[in-house]
């Protein structure tokens, strides 16, 4: 019978109108279908994976995955759960004894998850089952007890192989990349989970090397996961925060191969570069911080680098650095093949309030006067939300640089200004005054009252003074290294973000200090603007989730983000909870967080903010959810960290758990 035999035509019309009804009545099946469809003709593809630690290079956390829809993500159930082995007894006498928290984001590659441990190792699992298939262990051998420390996951990277000695497939390499908290850039082979013999010392690269040697003793760690452009990996590093002087935070880029050194830029610029200027005297040398501990974003079609720079060091002290300090507290766009600056954004001047960017820059495109704008939005612990034309660092809603209080300190020299965004609207409070002070149970309020009274009214870029100094957001945000995600049909921007002020003094140091002040309070140095419960003292909510609309610069929606069991019990709901840990978003109208300190993961209707899913874990999940769609079972999975501990949660655990539809 020929195609075009008029017997043929009842056929065809009946087929189209039951695939058009299956369509409409139940589009996730549709889409297992195809995912069953893609698996035996061997199509599955990188839309259905997770790659990268924010989904994509770009950093968007936004999957086209639609299986998990608004309408049966309330069927969502466990399917499998995988035990790290590191679970440690917790310690909160201080922030210096807190047990690091499971930071990490799965990628997901070819049906394996690959992601790192506090104590660094990495992992290798059946994306479906979650039965291991590799572990690495980077402190095998090492005497006494694994260090522990944040480690936010690996990048994954493959290409031709060069000559291909003793690998299965010769013809593509295929690496994982991470750094570890001693300053080992390692690569291992994403197969065995073996070093890389051919990749610098036989498979790692000493970061230290040309940017610490100096500094043995001072801190030199890789925390986040570098970034990829093409054959570069590129990697900044987490240095001191006190004192000024030691190892310098230059970003650099290496040969995924051979781990030769390709390039390095210096976020403090030296003589004859590009922001000396803004280094008086030789306060630049040596000069410490001004490094990117966070996640770089790479737009791999233009070739650029964003860089989220924090904080030059000392973090609060800054007399021995006057001037505006570049590239402290910028995004840095660099060719990313070459390390040469295409333009940069100061978000905050001479820093004191240690307001590093503290968040992967989510590079996103905006629609106006009917064309495509490439943009990158940048949210801040200050709880602005900065959106710069890709190409060229300029604001596209206004910025206004409006005068703020002025440091007391001897010898300081505040920035007269700083850069306020008048769209969108701030993520937390930028001032706080008596009538801002809790009243979620009596003991809160007169316990605040009592003790930071004095210290209202406040407001944001309140430089610590001679005297106790309350600021808001403090150090934890505002946003944080949470970051944000981006759903491209709506144009909204998901952030999630605190609302918890910092407290300190500048106190003077002895004559051998090596700073004239450094900061100190009666609840230790890095103290924050909360109860003996470590209830925020200002009005509730604490922790939000909030949509921008970046087409108007809006909020679309804002809810509360978490709940604080014991006050719910009281009868004191909607609070928030204090959060650390991103949101994912998915064209199923989703989106997915487990950050806050309720040890809830939950999925929130992308229109509206209503809560649509919600299930306990075994520790928070502060840590930034992926998803992907299994190999084999056509299935889409939703894989979250569930470690708890950091600076909000007593609860540890070390489970990564998996969560997937009947």
């Amino acid at each position: 019978m020929a195609l075009n035999d008029p017997k043929l035509f009842p056929k065809i019309k009946l087929g189209l109108f039951v695939v058009l009804v299956i369509s409409c009545w139940a589009p996730d099946r549709v889409l297992r279908l195809s995912a069953a469809s893609a698996k035996s003709t061997g199509t599955h593809d990188a839309s259905s994976e997770w790659r990268s630690y924010g989904g994509d290079p770009g950093g968007s956390r936004f999957s086209p995955l639609t299986q998990i829809n608004r309408s049966n993500v309330s069927q969502l159930k466990r399917v499998w759960t995988y035990h790290t082995g590191e679970v440690s007894t917790p310690m909160r006498n201080s922030d210096a004894h807190r047990i690091p928290s499971f930071e990490a984001t799965p990628l997901e590659v070819d049906g394996v998850l690959y992601f790192s441990t506090p104590a660094n190792r990495v992992i290798a699992l059946n994306a479906e089952t979650g039965e291991q298939i590799w572990a690495f262990d980077p402190q095998q051998g090492r005497a006494g007890a694994p260090q522990m420390m944040q480690n936010r996951g690996v990048t994954y990277w493959e290409g031709p192989a060069r000559g291909g000695q003793g690998r299965a497939n010769p013809g593509i390499d295929k690496r994982i990349f991470y750094g570890t908290f001693d300053g080992r850039l390692i690569a291992l082979d994403a197969r065995t989970g073996k070093l890389c013999p051919d990749f610098g010392r036989g498979g790692w690269v000493p970061l230290r090397e040309g940017v610490g040697e100096r500094w043995p003793g001072q801190e030199y760690s890789v925390t986040s996961p570098p970034a990829i452009y093409r054959d570069l990996v590129i990697t900044g590093a987490q240095v001191q925060e006190y004192p000024s002087l030691g190892p310098s935070g230059a970003v650099r880029a290496f040969d995924v191969r051979t781990g030769v050194p390709v390039w390095k830029f210096n976020t403090v610029p030296g003589p004859g570069e590009m922001g000396h200027e803004s280094w008086e005297g030789d306060s630049w040398k040596d000069r410490s911080g001004t490094n990117v501990w966070s996640i770089m974003s790479v737009d791999v079609d233009r070739g650029m680098v964003f860089l989220p720079l924090g904080s030059p060091s000392y973090d609060f002290y800054g007399a021995d650095r006057h001037g505006a300090g570049l590239f402290g507290n910028c995004l840095v766009a660099l060719d990313a093949a070459t390390g040469k600056l295409i333009w940069y954004y100061q978000m905050v001047h001479h820093d004191l309030w240690d307001y590093d960017l503290p968040a992967q820059p989510t590079l996103i495109t905006l629609h106006r006067n009917g064309r495509e704008i490439p943009a990158v939005a940048q949210v801040t612990k200050i709880g602005f939300v900065f959106v710069l034309d890709r190409l060229t660092g300029k604001p596209l809603f206004p910025v206004e640089e409006r005068p703020v209080p002025q440091s007391n300190v001897p010898g300081e020299a505040t920035w007269p200004t700083q850069p306020f965004p008048l769209k969108p609207p701030p993520l937390s409070r930028q001032v706080i005054t008596r009538q801002d002070i809790t009243t979620v149970t009596p003991e809160s309020h007169q316990y605040c009252e009592e003790t930071f009274g004095d210290l209202l009214p406040s407001q944001v870029f309140t430089p610590l003074g001679t005297k106790l100094t309350l600021y808001t957001p403090g150090t934890l945000g505002g946003a944080t290294w949470s970051g944000a995600s981006f759903d491209p049909a709506s144009g909204f921007l998901f952030v999630n973000a605190n609302d918890a002020g910092a407290v300190g003094l500048m106190k003077p140091q002895p004559d051998e200090s090596p700073e004239r002040y450094r900061r100190a309070s009666p609840w230790g140095e890095y103290a924050r603007f909360w109860d003996t419960h470590h209830y925020p003292c200002a009005q509730p909510p604490w922790g939000t989730l909030t949509a921008i609309n970046l087409e108007s610069g809006d909020f679309a929606w804002r809810v509360p983000l978490g709940v604080v069991d014991e006050l719910q019990a009281r009868g004191v709901p909607q609070t928030g909870a204090l959060n650390l840990g991103g949101t994912m978003v998915t064209a199923g109208g989703l989106v997915f967080i487990g950050g806050s300190s309720d040890s809830r993961f939950r999925a929130f209707d992308t229109r509206t903010g209503k809560v649509l899913w919600e299930t306990m874990l075994e520790a928070s999940g502060h840590a930034t959810p992926m998803t992907f769609l299994g190999k084999n079972t056509g299935k889409q999975f939703v894989v979250i960290a569930a470690g708890g501990g950091g600076y909000f949660s007593d609860k540890v655990s070390d489970t990564v758990d998996a969560f997937a539809l009947p």
